[in-house]
C-alpha cells in the first residue's frame, strides 16, 4: 500500500527550507533549486506544490506572518492573567524586534518581501500591504480600548500613535540588524514611548 503523504506538512517543510536558505543568502538570491536542495527534495516536487517562485514566496510570507502571530501570543501568555492594552501592545512590538535567530530572520525577510514587492510585478499584485494595515488596526484598537478605560488621554490620536509605534519598532529592528544599537536599548526606546502614552508604570 503506498505511503500516504500529508500535503500540508510537505508544504510547510518546503516553506521552512525557503526561510532557512533566504535567511542566509537573502530573499532576492534564492531560487527554487536552492529551496529544493535545502529541503532535500526534487525541483519537480517544489514545482508540483507551488508552480512558480512567486507562489512559493507568497506562501513563505504567510508562514512568517503566522509564526509572528504565534510569537506575539506566547509573549502575551507569558504576562499571565488578563493583560491590558499596554502589555498587549508591548508584546506585539517587542516580538518584532530581532533579538534571537527566529526574530532576526523574520525581520530580515519581512523587510525583504516589502522591498522585493516594489520591483516584482507578481508580488506587487498581491495584498502584501494588508498585513501592516492589520497590525496598525490592532494597535489602534488597543489604544481605543485604553481610552475607553481611561488609561490614556481622551484626546489621543489612536491611529496616529499606532502608526508611529509600528514605524518605530520597524526602524529599531533594522538598527539592531545592522549593529547600530542593541536589543536592550531598542526595548528601552519602545518602553519610553509607551510610558509617554500610558504614563510610567
Amino acid at each position: 500500500m503506498p505511503k500516504r503523504v500529508d500535503h500540508a506538512q510537505r508544504r510547510t517543510e518546503i516553506t521552512e527550507a525557503l526561510v532557512r536558505v533566504a535567511g542566509r543568502r537573502g530573499l532576492h538570491a534564492v531560487g527554487m533549486r536552492d529551496v529544493a536542495a535545502e529541503a532535500g527534495v526534487s525541483l519537480r516536487l517544489i514545482q508540483y506544490y507551488f508552480e512558480t517562485k512567486e507562489k512559493l514566496l507568497l506562501f513563505g510570507l504567510e508562514y512568517l506572518t503566522q509564526r509572528f502571530g504565534e510569537r506575539v501570543a506566547a509573549r502575551i501568555k507569558a504576562v499571565g492573567g488578563a493583560p491590558g492594552p499596554r502589555a498587549t501592545i508591548e508584546a506585539l512590538l517587542l516580538a518584532a524586534l530581532p533579538t534571537d535567530d527566529e526574530s532576526r530572520t523574520f525581520h530580515f525577510l519581512y523587510t525583504s518581501y516589502a522591498v522585493l514587492a516594489m520591483t516584482d510585478e507578481a508580488l506587487a499584485a498581491q495584498p502584501f500591504i494588508a498585513n501592516p494595515d492589520a497590525a496598525e488596526e490592532a494597535v489602534a484598537g488597543l489604544l481605543r480600548q485604553a481610552q475607553d478605560a481611561d488609561l490614556v488621554a481622551p484626546g489621543l490620536d489612536a491611529r496616529g500613535e499606532a502608526i508611529g509605534l509600528l514605524a518605530m519598532s520597524a526602524g529599531l529592528g533594522t538598527g539592531i540588524l545592522v549593529g547600530q544599537r542593541d536589543a536592550a536599548s531598542a526595548t528601552g526606546v519602545l518602553r519610553l514611548h509607551l510610558d509617554r502614552i500610558f504614563g510610567a508604570p
